[in-house]
């Protein structure tokens, strides 16, 4: 199966942009039947209607549908997205181009807070509902990115990078609420989950209890919940903890152990070392390092 890179030109933006339908195609696929690729895709359905088959899924695409696709990613058609959208966008990018706040912050880019909605496991494509109020703005921001690129003006780097942030800042507030985006693609015990380690997460919960608040085995959960998206129950309630941790050091003037017990850590110490674990620095370097509150 043909996998394709990015194609990288000095001096350019590491960034792609194509509008639908009257732009650049995203792939120029036209002899070439199912493929997949190396770097990240986000697909915006302004106006669209028909199916797109990633992986072994068809997903039905309607107005407002927004796609992020991983690295590794099946299409199974040459340009899929342009035969059904009327108007919208694709942006395409290599995982590299969003960098870490601080050195050393994130192992991968399956860890960054950016690239999370990308991070649900190689066979999962992800479709979000942008919210009519929300969907000329996001219109808007990818205008200003495809703008820089053609323009290329002094500073396009920076600027196409700036507005690439901004987009995906839009994307992670979508997958904000999992659990009802899991409820919405059909995914009830995934949405059990998440329902069970929003109530939970603040005390000292376990697989364990999750799994017997759930009525299933600790084996059986393990298994659904990676195959599904990637990663464990136990790595999921430490995602949902650390959000929360980095949310109370930027906003609050709350202590470092007051912070550490409403996130589910009675040890202060542990929690600090999971914190340096998962970012590479201490809650304390993080909240210095955070820009003043506006």
């Amino acid at each position: 199966m043909p996998v394709f890179g990015f194609g990288h030109l000095p001096g350019i933006a590491p960034v792609a942009v194509a509008r639908h339908p009257d732009g650049e195609p995203f792939l120029d696929l036209a002899t070439v039947g199912a493929h997949t690729h190396e770097f990240l895709v986000l697909y915006y359905a302004h106006v669209g209607q028909g199916t797109v088959r990633i992986d072994d899924r068809t997903w039905t695409v309607a107005d407002g549908d927004l796609f992020v696709i991983a690295p590794g990613q099946v299409v199974s058609s040459s340009d899929p997205f342009a035969e059904v959208t009327s108007d919208g966008w694709t942006v395409w990018f290599p995982a590299d181009v969003v960098r870490p706040g601080m050195p050393g912050a994130y192992s991968s880019w399956r860890t960054h807070p950016l690239l999370f909605p990308f991070a649900q496991g190689s066979n999962r494509a992800q479709r979000l509902p942008v919210p009519p109020v929300d969907r000329g703005s996001l219109m808007e921001r990818f205008a200003a990115l495809d703008a820089e690129i053609r323009t290329r003006r002094d500073g396009h780097q920076e600027a196409a990078l700036a507005h690439l942030t901004l987009l995906l800042v839009t994307v992670a507030r979508l997958t904000t609420d999992l659990a009802d985006h899991l409820r919405c693609a059909d995914e009830p015990l995934l949405a059990a989950v998440f329902e069970a380690i929003e109530a939970r997460y603040h005390q000292p919960i376990s697989l364990a209890d999750i799994a017997a608040d759930l009525a299933l085995t600790t084996g059986y959960l393990t298994t659904a919940v990676r195959r599904k998206t990637g990663r464990t129950v136990t790595q999921w309630i430490t995602q949902r903890r650390m959000q929360q941790a980095r949310l109370l050091l930027t906003e609050t003037d709350l202590a470092v152990s007051a912070i550490s017990r409403r996130v589910g850590y009675p040890d202060t110490s542990y929690f600090s070392k999971r914190f340096r674990a998962r970012h590479g620095v201490t809650p304390t370097q993080w909240r210095e390092a955070a820009p003043p509150a506006m």
